[in-house]
């Protein structure tokens, strides 16, 4: 159905040809998309985050007659899914919502496992570099966070440094970085800002940094921080609920997603960014969105990648709403950020760069396994 296409309808021995030709789905807008979406039925989105419950609600409050199936799948599980549904011939994803681009660009848009999609009414509304190779739907998040309840003077941790430390011995928690991508990339960008983790290390201990039998001063760092007993759980929730919960008189600070903040109400939490951490709290990545190649419900599924880039109101509507909180910054330029986040411009978490971080991911797991 993505490309055009002629029909043709034998009369009386005539060849009689359709008055319009088929309009390529890339190319329609939401409301040309709408009848064919319909038609289809039902569109089925695997999706990092859980906040794809939100979005299927007001997607079939806005299209009742499409119905939407929210599969929420890490990105790490969503890449090994999709890998082997493209091997056994299959695709039971119509949309790809998904983190971890060092492996989704390299892996699955190389491979051709999934393709780009930018709906026709945002592409003046996002710039160029989050719309290629693959639209970026927002800007999402691995910091070091802290407890704000016990620390209300800010952050108890000025320099990563101080997280090797004695004090900070087996009070630092994270996700597995073998588990879960994004994690590992956190990883990966402290080794690739050696430089910056160098410079880091003379400002805290006061004398030049001895690498020892690391070859960077990031890849020192990472040894350091399991030597001094890191904690490894299974969740960002876990993450989360240690550092966060309140009533806790000497928490302890951990790795998650700043965006986790809009929680703390409800899960009773004190999450707070530790964004004068130096040299950086963390990364700073795209969420990007795109097609399932060979996807049965195609229209369907841009319809869903329009919805999921907000409406032209201020803070993008029903569509964007899950997204608009303290830690997620949309790539849309006309969306008003988030009046209680750090404006992005002083957020001094690093952005990663997929490519970079892809061609020495691979050391960095491996020394990860051996640390562990």
């Amino acid at each position: 159905m993505r490309g055009s296409y002629v029909a043709y309808a034998f009369v009386l021995g005539l060849v009689i040809a359709p008055p319009t030709m088929a309009q390529n789905l890339d190319d329609m807008s939401a409301a040309e998309l709408l009848p064919i979406a319909e038609e289809e039925g039902t569109v089925t989105v695997y999706s990092f985050t859980s906040r794809i419950a939100r979005v299927e609600d007001a997607f079939e409050q806005a299209y009742p007659n499409v119905d939407l199936q929210g599969y929420d799948i890490s990105s790490t599980e969503q890449i090994a899914r999709l890998q082997a549904e493209a091997t056994a011939g299959v695709a039971n994803a119509d949309v790809v919502y998904i983190s971890d681009t060092p492996v989704v660009l390299t892996e699955l848009l190389a491979e051709g496992i999934i393709e780009p999609y930018v709906p026709p009414r945002v592409q003046d509304l996002v710039l160029e570099q989050y719309r290629a190779p693959l639209l970026a739907q927002r800007l999402s998040t691995k910091v070091l966070m802290y407890n704000e309840e016990a620390n209300p003077d800010g952050s108890p941790i000025t320099n990563l440094w101080q997280l090797t430390t004695p004090e900070w011995n087996g009070r630092v928690v994270m996700v597995d970085p073998l588990q879960r991508g994004d994690y590992l990339d956190l990883m990966t960008e402290i080794v690739l800002q050696s430089d910056a983790m160098s410079e880091a290390y003379e400002a805290e201990f006061g004398a030049p940094i001895d690498l020892g039998d690391a070859s960077s001063a990031g890849e020192r760092f990472i040894m350091d921080l399991f030597d001094n007993d890191v904690i490894l759980v299974r969740s960002t929730d876990d993450v989360n609920a240690a550092v966060g919960q309140l009533g806790q008189d000497n928490p302890p600070v951990g790795f998650t997603s700043y965006s986790d903040r809009r929680d703390n109400e409800e899960e009773g939490w004190a999450l707070q960014v530790a964004n004068e951490a130096t040299p950086a709290p963390g990364i700073i990545f795209p969420a990007v969105v795109a097609l399932a190649s060979g996807a049965e419900n195609p229209a369907a599924a841009r319809l869903v990648i329009d919805f999921l880039m907000g409406d032209d109101s201020e803070t993008g509507g029903p569509g964007f709403a899950p997204f608009y909180v303290p830690g997620d910054y949309a790539t849309r330029t006309d969306i008003t950020p988030h009046p209680d986040a750090v404006p992005l411009d002083d957020f001094t978490a690093w952005r990663i760069d997929p490519n970079a971080t892809a061609s020495i991911r691979a050391d960095v797991a491996d020394l990860i396994l051996v640390l562990q």
